[in-house]
C-alpha cells in the first residue's frame, strides 16, 4: 500500500509541475481541464498497469521467479495445499490490521462525515431561501446575502446583489451549470477522501477550480463589454459560502487572477503542442511501473541475489571484473544490442582468443575506443579495452569471468570451443535459456509452459510434504511468514549455491534443508549445450498463536 501511494504522490507531482511550468498560462482553458482530469485519473490508475509490449522491450529477468508456494492456506482453489495444510494441522489466523491501516481507514470516514457534513448545510441552505425555476435552473434567492454560486442546476445568488449585475452574473454561473464544472469538484472530493493525507490532492481542487471560472468568464464577456464585465467583478461586496465543491462568482483570492487572465491575448494554436508533453512522461512512468517498480518484497528478493552473486568464487572481485559487470548491467537496461555495440563484442572475442594478436588489431580497437557518440554500453565496452591495456594480463578469474560474458553475447557463443570451460558454470538469463530445467516426471510434457506448471506444481508439493512448520511455533512466530530462497540447476541438473532469507535464521536453515531435498532436475539448454540457470521461490505461510490455554478455560 505505501509503495502504491508513494507513486502516485510521485506522479502527480510530475504532473503538477508540468501544468504550472507549461501549461497553466496558457488560454486553452478547456485544455487545460481534460489534463487535470485526465492526470489526476492516470496518477490512480498507472500504478495498477503493466503492458506487455513495454515489458518485451526492458531486460529480462536473470533470475526465474517461481509461483509463491503457499502453506497453511485452506481455500478451495488449491486442493492439493490445502489438504496438505490440514494434515499438518496448520490453524489459519486472519492478518492483524495495522496501526497505520487504522489511521488510513479513520481520515477516509472523517473526510467523508464532513463531506457529508457540507452537502447537508447546502440541502439545509437552500429549503430554508425562496427557489424559482428558470428553464433548466432552479435559482435560489439568498436573503440578506451578496453570495452567488452554483452546484449541479442549482444557482444560488443573493438578494443584495444589484439588480444590474444579476443577468452577467446568472450568465457565468449558467456556464458551470452547462459544463458540469461540479462533477469536477465531486470528483476530487472523493479524492479528497480516500488520499486525505495527500496535499497535491487539494492542490488539483485548486487548479481546477480557479480554471472553471476561466472558462466561465470567458463565455459570459461575450455578453458584455469587458470594462464593465471588470467592474461587476470589482464593485462587489465579496461573499461567498465555505463549500469546497461549488463555483462561486465572488472569490477574493481569484479576482485578481480572473481580470489578468480576461485580459490577456489569446495564446497561439501552436503552443497547443505543448501537451504532448504528456506523452513521454505517460510512457516514462508506465515503463517503471511494468519493469522497475519493486515492491519491498521484490527488493528483499534483488538484496538476496545480489548477495548470493557478490559471494560467488570467493569475492575475489577485481577492477577489470567490476568492469565486465558494468557491461552485464548495461546489457541487461537496454535489453538489446545495437551493431556498434555488437562489434565491441566482437573486437572482445578477437583480442581474447588471440587470432589476431597484431597491429590491425590494435589499430581496430584504438579506432573503436574514438567513436564518436558513444552509448553506455559502447562506453562500458571501451573501459574494459583500456583496464586490459593498462594489466597486460588477465588472471583465472578475470579470464573466465569475461568468458561468461562473452558467451552470451557471441554469436554462437554456447558451441563456441574457446568457451567450453565456463560452459557449466554460465548463468543463462531466463529471457535466453532455449529449454528451462525441469524435473524428470515432467519431462514427457510437449511445451516449456506446460513443463514450468509442473515444475511448480512439484515444488510446491514438496515445500508442504517436508517443511517443518512446527518449527515456526517453536520460534513464536506467529501471523503470516515469508522466505525467499534462491538456487540454481547447474549443467548437471544438481541444485547448487542455495539460499535464504527469512524472519529467523533458523527458517532460513529450513528452508535450505527442504530445497536440497529436491529430486534430480533434468539441466537448462542453450544451443542444445546443459547450462546452469537461476531461480528464487517464495515460501508463504501462515501460524496462529497457540490456543491451549483457551481451550482449558
Amino acid at each position: 500500500m505505501l509503495h502504491y501511494i508513494l507513486q502516485v504522490v510521485a506522479f502527480q507531482l510530475g504532473f503538477l509541475i508540468i501544468y504550472d511550468v507549461f501549461l497553466q498560462k496558457e488560454t486553452f482553458f478547456n485544455w487545460n481541464r481534460a489534463y487535470l482530469l485526465l492526470t489526476a485519473a492516470l496518477s490512480i490508475l498507472i500504478p495498477f498497469i503493466k503492458i506487455d509490449f513495454l515489458k518485451a522491450i526492458m531486460p529480462e529477468e536473470f533470475v526465474i521467479r517461481l509461483p509463491e508456494v503457499i502453506m497453511g492456506s485452506v481455500t478451495k482453489t488449491n486442493s492439493i495445499q490445502s489438504d496438505l495444510a490440514n494434515l499438518a494441522g496448520i490453524t489459519i489466523k486472519p492478518e492483524s490490521i495495522s496501526v497505520w491501516n487504522i489511521i488510513l481507514a479513520s481520515g477516509m470516514c472523517l473526510a467523508l462525515l464532513i463531506l457529508i457534513f457540507k452537502i447537508f448545510k447546502l440541502v439545509l441552505l437552500a429549503s430554508k431561501h425562496p427557489k424559482r425555476w428558470s428553464n433548466n435552473l432552479l435559482i435560489i434567492n439568498l436573503i440578506n446575502s451578496n453570495a452567488a454560486f452554483s452546484f449541479f442546476h442549482y444557482v444560488f445568488l443573493g438578494e443584495n446583489i444589484n439588480v444590474k449585475d444579476r443577468t452577467s452574473i446568472l450568465e457565468h454561473e449558467i456556464v458551470h451549470v452547462k459544463q458540469k464544472h461540479t462533477l469536477d469538484l465531486l470528483f476530487f472530493e472523493v479524492l479528497r477522501i480516500v488520499f486525505w493525507f495527500n496535499p497535491l490532492v487539494y492542490v488539483y481542487q485548486n487548479r481546477i477550480s480557479t480554471l472553471h471560472e476561466y472558462i466561465a468568464d470567458e463565455k459570459a464577456v461575450k455578453q458584455q463589454s469587458i470594462a464593465e464585465y471588470y467592474n461587476n467583478l470589482l464593485a462587489q461586496v465579496f461573499e461567498t459560502q465555505r463549500f469546497s465543491f461549488v463555483n462561486p462568482f465572488f472569490k477574493q483570492s481569484l479576482i485578481k487572477k480572473r481580470i489578468i487572465m480576461l485580459s490577456k491575448t489569446k495564446s497561439k494554436q501552436v503552443h497547443i503542442l505543448k501537451y504532448t508533453l504528456l506523452l513521454p512522461v505517460v510512457f516514462l512512468m508506465l515503463m517503471y511501473t511494468t519493469s522497475y517498480a519493486q515492491t519491498p518484497e521484490n527488493i528483499e528478493e534483488t538484496t538476496l541475489t545480489q548477495n548470493s552473486q557478490s559471494n560467488d568464487e570467493n569475492q575475489k572481485e577485481t577492477v577489470l571484473t567490476k568492469k565486465i559487470d558494468a557491461i552485464k548491467h548495461q546489457v541487461e537496461i537496454k535489453g538489446h544490442i545495437t551493431p556498434e555495440e555488437e562489434k565491441g563484442f566482437e573486437l572482445l572475442v578477437k583480442l581474447f582468443s588471440g587470432t589476431e594478436v597484431d597491429l590491425e588489431l590494435v589499430n581496430k580497437v584504438q579506432k573503436y575506443m574514438n567513436t564518436p557518440n558513444q552509448t553506455d554500453l559502447v562506453k562500458a565496452i571501451n573501459a574494459v579495452f583500456e583496464q586490459i591495456q593498462v594489466q597486460g594480463h588477465l588472471s583465472e578469474y578475470e579470464e573466465k569471468s569475461l568468458k561468461r560474458l562473452l558467451v552470451l553475447t557471441s554469436n554462437d557463443g554456447i558451441n563456441n570451443p574457446m568457451f567450453q570451460d565456463v560452459i557449466e558454470t554460465v548463468e543463462v538469463p531466463f529471457g535466453v535459456v532455449d529449454e528451462v530445467p525441469i524435473m524428470v516426471s515432467c519431462e514427457n510434457l510437449k511445451t516449456n509452459d506446460e513443463r514450468k506448471t509442473c515444475l511448480s506444481n512439484g515444488i510446491a508439493v514438496h515445500v508442504n510434504r517436508n517443511f517443518n512448520l512446527n518449527l515456526a511455533k517453536e520460534l513464536a512466530l506467529v501471523g503470516r511468514q515469508k522466505i525467499w530462497v534462491i538456487f540454481k540447476i547447474d549443467a548437471n541438473g544438481n541444485l547448487v549455491d542455495v539460499k535464504a532469507r527469512a524472519p529467523h535464521p533458523k527458517l532460513e536453515d529450513e528452508a535450505i534443508r527442504v530445497i536440497n531435498l529436491l529430486p534430480q532436475f533434468k539441466p537448462g539448454k542453450q544451443d542444445g549445450k546443459a547450462v546452469t540457470v537461476p531461480y528464487s521461490l517464495p515460501i508463504v505461510f501462515q501460524i496462529a498463536p497457540d490456543n491451549k490455554e483457551d481451550k482449558k478455560n
